[in-house]
């Protein structure tokens, strides 16, 4: 066999084992290749997808994409469905064909999210040499374009003699299914090995299970963890993505409900409990809802399970304003685990952890106070947003009434997609979440352009997950619609993998915003005093070589989507957006599933913000200006910075 045809057939023959409460689940890890061809590996794993396909088509599908930077976040998307059980292979031609993964790639593993990246590699042999594409250095010559998926990859390998696949592909999947360790697997695979002749040993192409390692929690350390909480006064979870690639939102859940502890959720933890849950607060930190970023301020024991802290969730370190907060946190991966310097780590599957912490935690309760308090600030928080919902501007309606309209046409199953722009963090507090697998953001990378391809991603994930409810004998749930909403910036960033949902006729719904420009940054730039410079869609005026102030660019995106053969649907301004934005996306749920892609395209008012978190974010401003604009946001810049914490407990 070639290297190229031992590698499909290898990864054909690759299945995830995963024991959740008693019930174990085998999958396939790897369903399917994406690839676009290039003079790089179109004579090796392209031959091989194609001989493939003629003999058993089931073997290793073959997926087309438009850009391969969107293929890796089409496998993301995938992935975060199939809480990592899953993924794609994504082969590449060599020179911009494997750069253009780099984003996908630092996205994958910033997300902890497994993705095999297959980049075709410069002739080992070095028999043509320089060829086409290839990057030369004069003080390295072995190094290739690859080697930039060094510091991107979770692992990185070389395949430069047919003999290296067999190590190489055993410890690059390995790290695939290491829920602690995993991202992106980049395997280089230079184009002449590719299409090489060797004898291949049977057993490396036998099937093969992946179990995925589930640590339990250490006695001791829980043991202290259940002190700790039975000494605080005012505790406060964090929940974080841990909790759902766990499957521990039941055992979550009860520990709210025995103890009274309230719950904040980050980006990747919406989910954990719905939205109305007694014990939810919400979103944590500088998207965060004023109910849990209230009781952050107070606690003197912070609970962090299956977070990373990113600083959108400690509100750059200023969330925790009791001089006396401790942390325990529960996360499987060592380096999440012992931030802020923690003295109480707990290194475990967050679903064991807390059997064993309900457990120990018998008969404790918070006090009335705290739970007096929970519910008025939910309440509080609530009558903000349905203000932001309800609140009707014309003729252009502002980002919430958008997102209010959006999640009440939506059903408890389907999946709202987002990644960039002002959207994530208005989703973060605002979106009202009833399924575990109902949001979707990717904000450890905040990628412009993820949206779409994510998303196509995640709808891939939801018909596979249908079929398999049906094939296993079950109700057969209808497949979950997927609902991206993305602003006109991101839209334009990649907006390609559209043709792919046309092409497989694959119904991806997607609420395109208008605002001419980029709003998040914009609006950012006015806080930080500089005047939303460079952020507006604007004809170029040429004597103040300013983008500020001309013309707005004639630029019909709803017409754009149309010629790709995208079925659209426009909304008008005026008085009736709302209500009619509404009934356009139930029209669009309505919508066989092979039906093919449908957009709608709405404006909106980009000057109209979302309640405030009555949080902050830390982006540094100039110290010194000569825009008194700037000379203010210093001032309030310090004042926050002064608020700031090292947070060692």
């Amino acid at each position: 066999m070639t290297v190229a045809q031992a590698v499909v057939e290898y990864l054909s023959q690759q299945y995830t084992v995963d024991t959740v409460g008693g019930v174990e689940y085998r999958e396939r890890l790897i369903p399917g290749t994406f690839g676009i061809f290039g003079h790089g590996n179109v004579a090796g794993v392209g031959q091989a997808l194609k001989q493939y396909q003629q003999q058993d088509p089931t073997l290793m599908p073959y997926y087309q994409g438009r850009n391969e930077q969107a293929q890796v976040h089409q496998a993301v998307g995938y992935a975060r469905h199939t809480r990592r059980r899953q993924t794609f292979a994504i082969s590449t031609s060599i020179g911009p064909g494997s750069s253009n993964l780099l984003t996908g790639a630092a996205l994958a593993t910033t997300n902890r999210l497994p993705v095999l990246l297959l980049p075709s590699d410069t002739f080992a042999t070095r028999a043509a040499d320089p060829v086409l594409q290839q990057l030369e250095q004069p003080y390295a010559y072995d190094l290739t374009v690859n080697d930039a998926f060094r510091p991107l990859s979770k692992f990185f390998d070389r395949v430069n003699r047919p003999e290296q696949l067999f190590s190489a592909f055993h410890h690059g999947l390995r790290v695939l299914t290491d829920p602690a360790e995993t991202g992106a697997v980049t395997i280089s695979l230079p184009q002449d090995v590719q299409a090489e002749a060797f004898d291949v040993p049977a057993e490396f192409l036998a099937e093969r299970e992946w179990r995925i390692r589930r640590p339990d929690a250490d006695d001791e350390d829980i043991a202290r963890a259940a002190a700790a909480i039975k000494a605080a006064k005012r505790p406060l979870i964090i929940a974080g993505g841990g909790v759902l690639y766990a499957y521990a939102n039941d055992e979550l859940a009860k520990l709210a409900e025995l103890t009274g502890i309230p719950v904040g959720n980050t980006q990747a933890g919406v989910g954990v409990l719905p939205w109305d849950h007694q014990f939810s607060l919400g979103a944590i930190g500088s998207t965060g809802t004023t109910a849990a970023n209230a009781i952050a301020a107070e606690a003197d024991l912070i609970i962090g399970i299956g977070t990373r802290y990113e600083d959108f969730t400690t509100a750059s370190r200023t969330a925790f304003q009791n001089p006396d907060v401790r942390f325990v946190n529960i996360n499987v991966a060592p380096i999440d685990a012992y931030k802020h310097g923690t003295t109480l780590p707990i290194v475990a599957d967050a679903r064991k952890a807390l059997v064993k912490l309900n457990a120990a935690l018998g008969g404790y309760r918070v006090g009335a106070d705290l739970e007096q308090k929970i519910a008025a600030e939910k309440k509080r928080w609530n009558a903000t947003v349905e203000e932001a919902f309800d609140t009707r501007y014309t003729p252009l309606p502002a980002q919430n009434e958008i997102i209010g309209a959006t999640n009440r046409a939506m059903d408890a199953r389907d999946v709202v997609i987002c990644a960039a722009g002002s959207l994530p963090g208005d989703l973060h507090k605002m979106w009202r979440v009833r399924d575990p697998f109902g949001y979707h953001v990717e904000y450890a990378y905040s990628c412009m352009g993820y949206e779409i391809p994510g998303g196509l991603g995640v709808k891939r994930a939801a018909i596979a997950e249908a079929a398999s409810t049906t094939a296993a004998g079950g109700s057969g749930d209808p497949v979950r619609d997927v609902v991206v909403m993305v602003g006109d910036g991101s839209y334009l960033m990649m907006h390609t993998e559209l043709v792919t949902a046309v092409a497989e006729r694959i119904k991806l719904i997607v609420v395109l915003i208008q605002n001419h420009g980029y709003a998040s940054i914009g609006s950012l730039s006015e806080s930080l005093g500089s005047q939303r410079f460079g952020t507006q869609y604007r004809a170029l005026n040429e004597g103040q070589h300013s983008f500020d102030e001309g013309e707005t660019l004639p630029v019909d995106l709803a017409l754009n989507a149309e010629s790709l053969g995208v079925k659209v649907i426009r909304i008008e301004p005026g008085e009736k957006v709302i209500a009619e934005l509404e009934q356009a996306i139930r029209d669009a749920k309505a919508a066989p599933e092979n039906s093919g892609p449908i957009l709608i395209h709405v404006e909106s008012d980009p000057l109209l913000d979302a309640p405030s978190s009555e949080s902050w974010w830390d982006v540094p401003v100039s110290q010194v200006s000569e825009l008194d604009s700037t000379k203010q946001a210093f001032q309030t810049y310090t004042d926050h910075k002064n608020r700031q914490r090292k947070l060692l407990g």
